[in-house]
């Protein structure tokens, strides 16, 4: 079964569906690619208006599987900044799709998960959704996403949850920025498609030069995330083959403390 469900509507509007919700839908290689190559298919689309992504299940997506990272423990620097680059890509590329896109955040998103919603232009969460930076808790850190998570919640919260790794609700997430609407999960898909009904008054060329506007207006493009992407991409290898970092996947999933974990709670 195929780890992305890919759903086209009449109006051009593709939902894009994260599917393995036996890992919470967390992301492997497979995944990264498959979703990186579909975003690029749909870019060049010309039938295609907007880009609707969620997950299967109970949860948009808990981040990378790390069952996957454990599986490259003994690989090399090179390898595992080659992994990054490719997560990279995926988030470069829909960050800047010239679609629109709508994160249907249908649960809970964690690290990674956080990343691909923060590179949505509009996000509706359900009420329930929890959301965490828990990298650090692994003795990782979250470097690739960081600069569209900090884009979406500013220094003074990415300098708080990129250290403590705590949870948050959805109502804090809207106050930070990163979730525009919350609803109940009976209403997520009558609001989803309140916002589609919005793009889709908007002409589909007008939409592609008003995202590269607030891109520009803001500061940075795609030339400039690639300059960057290649120094977190460095980063999180380096921390991944740390004895640290492995010793914090490894924790993590044989359900024990790290090493470095106090005694006390």
């Amino acid at each position: 079964m195929s780890s992305l469900q890919y759903h086209a509507e009449s109006n051009g509007i593709i939902t894009l569906t994260l599917h393995r919700p036996n890992v919470l839908n967390a992301f492997d290689e497979e995944l990264i690619c498959t979703l990186t190559d579909c975003l690029h298919d749909i870019d060049r689309n010309q039938q295609a208006r907007a880009v609707v992504l969620t997950g299967e299940g109970e949860c948009f997506s808990a981040g990378a599987d790390l069952n996957w990272m454990r599986g490259m423990q003994g690989a090399g620097i090179s390898d595992h900044e080659h992994q990054a680059l490719q997560l990279a890509r995926l988030l470069r590329t829909l960050n800047f799709l010239r679609l629109p896109t709508i994160a249907r955040v249908n649960g809970s998103a964690y690290g990674g998960g956080v990343g691909l919603v923060a590179c949505c232009d509009i996000v509706v969460a359900v009420d329930s959704a929890e959301f965490a930076l828990s990298e650090g808790r692994l003795g990782l850190a979250p470097a690739v996403i960081s600069p569209y998570v900090f884009r979406r919640i500013g220094e003074s919260h990415v300098r708080r949850y990129f250290l403590t790794g705590e949870r948050f609700d959805a109502v804090h997430a809207r106050r930070m920025g990163l979730v525009h609407e919350i609803v109940p999960a009976a209403e997520l898909d009558r609001s989803v498609q309140r916002f589609i009904a919005q793009i889709l008054k908007a002409g589909p060329r007008a939409v592609g030069h008003c995202k590269k506007l607030a891109y520009h207006a803001a500061g940075h493009d795609e030339d400039r995330q690639v300059v960057l992407d290649q120094y977190t991409a460095h980063l999180i290898a380096e921390i991944q083959t740390s004895p640290e970092g492995m010793e914090g996947i490894n924790a993590f999933l044989e359900k024990r403390r790290p090493a470095w974990y106090p005694d006390q709670d």
